[in-house]
């Protein structure tokens, strides 16, 4: 017998090479064919991840998908043996994936405190545009009706919120949601500029909301939104303060949904009229809170692999916890999350 279908939509948040978690919470979800991919959202690494998602799926389906993602991560790593900045023997005893130890990454954080890219990189040299261009063809991506994806970065010059929809998307639409402004240069599109989309919108919902058939909504979150420790070191205060920073705009969306799902429940707006979004999330806050900064940029096969195993745990347990739940209610607490 067929089993029961339960369509998605998946909002994948930015922060580096964590976003291999992402590739393992993924990679689960493709392996249960019950589940059925509506929509993607994606930021910084969420979008990398979610264009190779939907390339995969348009080119080879579930299991095509997986090897995309697979091949992604796999070729980053391989990128990285060339960098000079690579965990120490302690570095890895430590075995959480920072490179604290690692005397280049002490020397790229200070320079790129004081020199910008346009100094340090003048030639604009970015590997992931060659590598996205060998794995994704853009152009069986634009045409593809597999899934709707919908990728963000923030325009330099207005401050606004920049969404790219599938029939937009090119290799400068990726590098632009993946453009940390101390490591690259601004991104031009059509004479505008664009850095990191995670500045405003870390991953965007409204787009699912507006333009998804499914209203269930999985965020696969990275940044962790509570730690259990004040930050007291002048590296910590710095990377607490980034990561608010990046989870400011998810956060107002979801007051938002909560505010229009309370207002419906109460009989004020014509459910008619206005959507119920079933929110759902898939997270290790306890594990991402003791990784600094520094493991965004660690790139070693053996940390990422323990992210991507990480993440098929969780999302093995979120599948046997939940799957029941999908297009009935939410399996997240709006307020005890965000508010």
């Amino acid at each position: 017998m067929r089993p029961s279908i339960r369509r998605i939509n998946l909002a994948l948040q930015g922060g580096g090479s964590h976003g291999a978690f992402s590739w393992g919470v993924l990679d689960r979800l493709l392996e249960d064919e019950r589940i059925e991919i509506d929509g993607i959202s994606g930021t910084s690494a969420g979008a990398i991840n979610a264009t190779i998602l939907a390339y995969g799926l348009a080119s080879g389906g579930r299991n095509g998908a997986r090897r995309a993602l697979e091949a992604f991560w796999h070729s980053i790593s391989d990128l990285g043996r060339l960098s000079p900045m690579q965990p120490t023997w302690v570095d890895r005893m430590a075995g959480n994936g920072n490179l604290s130890a690692s005397p280049m990454w002490h020397v790229f954080d200070y320079f790129t405190r004081f020199f910008s890219p346009y100094e340090l990189n003048p030639c604009n040299v970015n590997p992931l545009r060659d590598l996205l261009s060998s794995l994704v063809d853009f152009e069986v991506l634009k045409n593809s009706q597999n899934v709707k994806l919908f990728l963000c970065a923030t325009n330099v010059l207005s401050g606004r919120l920049r969404v790219f929809s599938i029939d937009e998307i090119c290799i400068q639409a990726v590098l632009a949601s993946a453009c940390l402004p101390h490591l690259f240069q601004a991104v031009e599109i059509d004479g505008e500029y664009y850095w990191d989309g995670g500045y405003m919108g870390n991953p965007p919902i409204y787009p699912l909301i507006y333009e998804a058939d499914s209203r269930d909504v999985l965020i696969i979150r990275i940044n962790p939104i509570r730690i259990t420790t004040v930050p007291t070191t002048a590296r910590e205060i710095m990377d607490r303060a980034n990561t608010l920073s990046f989870n400011s705009s998810l956060m107002r969306e979801m007051r938002v949904i909560h505010f229009i799902t309370h207002l419906i429940d109460e009989g004020v707006l014509d459910p008619h009229s206005y959507r119920r979004m079933l929110i759902h999330s898939i997270e290790a806050e306890s594990e991402m809170e003791k990784v600094g900064v520094s493991s965004k940029f660690n790139v070693d096969l053996a940390f990422l692999r323990a992210l991507f195993d990480l993440g098929r745990e969780r999302a093995d347990g979120w599948l046997t916890e939940n799957f029941s739940a999908l297009g009935k209610h939410s399996t997240t607490n709006i307020a005890d999350t965000f508010l």
